[in-house]
């Protein structure tokens, strides 16, 4: 045992060599297998970054929330179309639908409303157009979790009264206000006057939620002032802690049917969202993106894995008198075998070593220019490394068996 580990040592080192000796043909195998390496981890990566930013958006609502709005996320039956023209037809939810709700319903714990669309926000001589604008009720707090940094939230009084105060992000009040404390201050909604009573805490770039730092919400009483142009009602209907979603959805189901007076044989004017179906589509959008991540590392490994196994090729013509010479002496095939096996894996996981210190890099600089959050997972590590492992076997085993089953006096001929 001690013999064989003695002379796996050996070829080692003769691999180390020749990689040390050859350095242009090193560092352009190298350059195949850490694209290669690159390619599939940095792509890999930034879904992983994706994903878990819609993971996080998401976990401010809840897995015993739902969504009634007159806009489903998708065909409402399996393997129809988006029947928008339908969809387009439908009334939007109201508060008199809540309050019918609330009164009937009996599985739920907060029940809430909000109106959404786009407005512009004015202080002074500071204006932005497109703020994402929200009327909600004096409960959609307890619904969703918003972090208010300065301030407060809104009181029931200001909510049932309509009253003209305003919780602004955390991006539009430095816009707005720049160093000036916001809290007490005065904005323009549209043209109508606002008090800021809250700031909320900074979220940052985000596939979701991320638009609140550039947000702006007031009571919707008070939003009911610009109910001509918002087209964009949802209720939020809250479980208890002893219900399940599905169970409060059933119930959902049946009282808003009953509300809007559709007969059993109608299909619903209305749609139900529950997480499940928005985190089904976020699962749907990272499946997309890791094929397509997988295509692509997969094709740039191959590239990488060819041009490998035809420098493995080169080195054992090129070292084929000494392959000779060795054999000669008495050494095993074995010992010739794992020479250029561990010249090749050497290689690759040298190069595989490069691509992921590159998609660091490439990540680190990604997060010093932009607000979202890029990361290297260690699982994608793992399998950098785990590749270029395997890739540096099986690109060097068909050279290595090959110069392990020459002859040693054709060897030497062959050389001279």
């Amino acid at each position: 045992m001690k013999f064989l580990l003695l002379q796996l040592k050996e070829a080692f080192a003769f691999a180390t060599q020749s990689l040390v000796v050859n350095k242009l043909r090193t560092v352009l195998s190298l350059f195949g297998v850490t694209i290669g390496i690159f390619s599939i981890i940095f792509v890999l990566s930034i879904v992983d970054s994706m994903e878990a930013d819609m993971k996080e958006g998401l976990s401010v609502m809840g897995s015993d929330l739902l969504f009634i709005q007159k806009w489903p996320m998708g065909p409402e039956k399996d393997g129809g179309e988006y029947e928008w023209w339908n969809y387009w037809q439908r009334r939007q939810p109201s508060k008199e639908d809540l309050n019918l709700l609330k009164a009937d319903l009996k599985s739920f714990s907060v029940a809430t409303i909000q109106v959404r669309a786009s407005k512009t926000v004015e202080h002074e001589n500071n204006s932005l157009e497109g703020v994402g604008f929200l009327g909600v009720g004096y409960d959609y707090i307890q619904a969703i979790d918003l972090k208010i940094e300065k301030g407060r939230y809104f009181s029931q009084m200001e909510c049932d009264g309509g009253r003209p105060v305003a919780l602004i992000g955390y991006s539009l009040a430095e816009q707005l206000f720049g160093a000036e404390y916001p809290v007490g201050q005065d904005i323009k909604i549209q043209g109508q006057k606002a008090e800021v009573i809250g700031v909320m805490a900074k979220e940052g770039s985000s596939l979701f939620g991320g638009e609140r730092d550039l947000s702006v919400y007031v009571p919707y009483e008070y939003a009911q002032r610009f109910a001509s142009d918002v087209d964009d009602v949802t209720l939020l209907i809250k479980a208890k802690k002893d219900v399940d979603v599905d169970v409060l959805k059933g119930d959902v189901m049946s009282v808003f049917r009953g509300i809007r007076g559709i007969r059993p044989t109608e299909d619903n004017d209305f749609s139900v969202i529950d997480s499940s179906m928005i985190s089904d589509m976020v699962n749907s959008i990272v499946g997309v993106f890791n094929v397509a991540g997988m295509f692509i590392g997969i094709f740039a490994i191959l590239v990488g894995a060819f041009s490998i196994a035809n420098i493995m090729f080169v080195s054992v013509k090129e070292r084929t008198n000494i392959i000779g010479i060795q054999k000669a002496l008495g050494a095993k095939r074995y010992f010739i075998l794992s020479q250029f096996l561990f010249e090749s894996i050497l290689l690759c996981l040298v190069g595989g070593i490069m691509g992921l210190l590159l998609v660091w890099g490439v990540l680190s600089l990604l997060n010093s220019v932009t607000e979202f959050h890029f990361f290297l997972p260690f699982s994608r590590i793992m399998l950098g490394i785990t590749v270029s492992l395997v890739v540096g076997i099986v690109a060097g085993f068909i050279p290595a068996l090959r110069a392990a089953n020459l002859k040693p006096v054709d060897a030497i001929r062959s050389a001279g």
